[in-house]
């Protein structure tokens, strides 16, 4: 049953982000070995204001979980548990500053910067694709563990 706190999220948007994320970035990554260094750069800059928005706005005011709710939630029907929205806002934050890092560099003339910052973020965006693991969510919780970030409430789950 789904858990009754209102800021829940469906965890099936993230992932359908993360695969929309991870196919963009892929493509970044292509035209960046391949010579396309601008056509790769803005599609990185492009992302990182994804990320941003997903970081600032949260994961259930980000475009792509508009679109999930609207394009796909409806058709497999409501999710058996939902999820903090909090490690994976964090996880925005993460792409943000890695896809944000190879933007600045590419614009200060490190063009392989670019491809190297959009891989690490594909690889990151594949895993929760695929796999559902998500490394910036294990980031957060790694931070709370060690008491770096303090939650203004109590993780659901293994943290109470």
């Amino acid at each position: 049953m789904p858990r009754s706190d209102p800021a829940a999220i469906d965890p099936r948007g993230p992932r359908f982000s993360a695969a929309i994320t991870a196919a963009l970035l892929l493509v970044s990554v292509v035209l960046g070995i391949a010579g396309a260094e601008l056509a790769a750069w803005l599609l990185l800059a492009a992302l990182a204001l994804l990320f941003a928005w997903g970081a600032l706005a949260g994961v259930a005011r980000h475009p792509f979980g508009f679109l999930y709710r609207r394009l796909v939630r409806p058709r497999p029907g409501p999710p058996t548990e939902l999820e903090d929205p909090r490690p994976p806002t964090f996880a925005q934050g993460v792409g943000f500053v890695v896809a944000g890092v190879g933007v600045v560099l590419g614009a200060l003339g490190l063009p392989l910067a670019v491809p190297i910052a959009a891989a690490a973020a594909f690889l990151a965006a594949f895993l929760n694709a695929a796999f559902g693991f998500c490394l910036g969510c294990q980031l957060y919780l790694l931070l709370i563990r060690a008491g770096v970030i303090r939650p203004s409430r109590p993780l659901a789950g293994s943290l109470r």
